[in-house]
């Protein structure tokens, strides 16, 4: 297991990293790691209820989904966190078939309220989670046909998503993208700037061998303030 501790957006952030026990379950290695996630985040602390993020990984594409089957199973009701899920064998280092990387953040308020905030109509992992002033966007996707216009697709279901969380684009403070590998990251920040999104503070590029959709190129997550 791999811990960070980060000041972010005047609060404080735990994460954490881990591969699940090598000849474990997709099923099994998720339950596992959560546990350990829990004690790890006790430590420190923090609690899993101050989960904001969590990303699962798989070996393949089945196990991908095995993992995040097992993901919903744990994290139910308010401790819900926005979500994201890709397959990619070189994430790990052992023989394992999933792993999870998990963001949790301490509230300025230890009162305050988490709000997971569902699509309409429902889906298996969150619209986006509102925490403590932050929003919290789950990985968004597209199945256009090229990388250019799933890119267009995916910030405008963000123009809706922002609008919908009461907050803007000036208040977007970073973005992760998530590319199938083999393509141009290029396009990816070309389109941005043509969309005019290039202003956000952080825009990290990670690759992965791909998502839950066989048509998936990229994911794109995001993290923003509420507007006040």
């Amino acid at each position: 297991m791999k811990t960070r501790i980060f000041k972010w957006l005047g609060r404080q952030f735990i994460e954490l990293c881990g591969e699940g026990r090598q000849g474990a379950s997709e099923a099994e290695a998720i339950h596992e790691l959560f546990q350990s996630f829990d004690g790890e985040l006790q430590s420190h602390g923090f609690y899993l209820d101050n989960a904001a993020r969590v990303r699962v990984w798989g070996r393949d594409k089945n196990a991908r989904t095995q993992a995040t089957a097992a993901r919903a199973k744990i994290l139910t009701g308010n401790k819900r966190a926005a979500s994201s899920s890709f397959f990619f064998q070189q994430w790990f280092d052992s023989g394992a078939a999933a792993g999870l990387e998990l963001l949790a953040m301490r509230p300025l308020d230890a009162a305050v309220t988490r709000t997971p905030v569902d699509f309409e109509p429902a889906r298996n992992y969150l619209y986006y989670l509102d925490y403590d002033g932050v929003i919290f966007f789950s990985g968004f996707t597209s199945e256009a046909s090229t990388l250019e216009q799933q890119v267009t697709e995916v910030l405008k279901t963000y123009d809706q998503a922002i609008a919908h969380a009461a907050t803007d684009w000036n208040k977007v403070m970073k973005l992760s993208v998530l590319l199938q590998r083999g393509h141009d990251m290029g396009v990816v920040e070309r389109a941005l700037a043509q969309a005019n999104r290039q202003r956000v503070p952080e825009i990290e590029f990670s690759f992965v061998d791909g998502f839950a959709g066989d048509k998936y190129l990229i994911e794109i997550e995001a993290t923003a303030l509420r507007r006040r």
